[in-house]
């Protein structure tokens, strides 16, 4: 799949692209990225890629030329008509539905707003689709463009070391769409705290009761709006419901 980035600072994606397990999937092209800057397509000594806002107030807005101009390039050498998403407060938020669903499709162009904003006649002409990552807002979208790229190139085949590793991630529908559970590692005691003993068993049917328990504990308490999902979606058996019953009412 292929993702082309529009942003004023290409730069910053450098260390991210070369960088960590995903790098795998940068390096060998399972997610192709193409940085584009509109600067380059700016008119004029200085290639101005901003202006006042009309109707006055604080900060600059993205033209809609450069943009256009540079989208219009990308089009030209995909060959294609992938959505253009743009990172925004009034955006979808972010989710790993979503995240599936760009890991399996041909990818997209990405464009990272910068100031107070792009030119709303450039969205209405050319944008598919918006996207948050939550209700705070960034500089600008770069970290956002990074955070799909990173989430869709964990999920490609041969990018991370264990190919498993993501069925066990939170979220994941292979976890019944919960949080995941707790994790330990050597040594067994450390500062006064110990492993769970059921971790330590060997019996990997108690561990894996002991895992289910500590998921729906924890989805309880921090994210209830998951276990209503799971339980919308029939993905919880009687023993966890049952589960979920003995807990005390503050995880509920």
């Amino acid at each position: 799949m292929r993702f082309d980035v529009i942003t004023l600072f290409t730069e910053l994606f450098a260390p991210f692209l070369a960088s960590g397990v995903t790098r795998r999937a940068f390096e060998s092209a399972l997610v192709d990225v193409h940085l584009w800057n509109p600067r380059d397509f700016a008119q004029g000594n200085y290639r101005r890629v901003d202006d006042r806002p009309f109707g006055g107030g604080p900060g600059m807005v993205m033209m809609a030329e450069p943009l256009s101009q540079c989208l219009a390039a990308i089009r030209a050498q995909r060959g294609d008509a992938a959505p253009v998403v743009l990172f925004s407060p009034i955006g979808q938020k972010l989710d790993h539905a979503q995240v599936q669903g760009w890991s399996a499709s041909q990818g997209a162009v990405l464009i990272c707003g910068r100031y107070e904003g792009v030119d709303q006649r450039f969205i209405d002409s050319h944008v598919d689709l918006q996207i948050s990552l939550g209700d705070f807002v960034l500089s600008g979208g770069e970290i956002a463009a990074m955070a799909l790229l990173d989430a869709v190139a964990r999920l490609q085949p041969g990018v991370l070391g264990d190919q498993d590793s993501h069925q066990f991630d939170s979220f994941n529908p292979a976890l019944d769409g919960l949080l995941d559970c707790p994790h330990y590692t050597r040594p067994e005691e450390w500062e006064g705290m110990t492993v769970p003993a059921e971790l330590l068993s060997g019996h990997h049917a108690n561990i894996e009761h002991w895992r289910r328990q500590r998921r729906l504990e924890l989805t309880a308490t921090h994210r209830a709006d998951l276990i209503e999902a799971a339980r919308r979606a029939g993905r919880l058996s009687p023993a966890d419901e049952a589960w979920l019953a003995s807990l005390p009412k503050t995880c509920l």
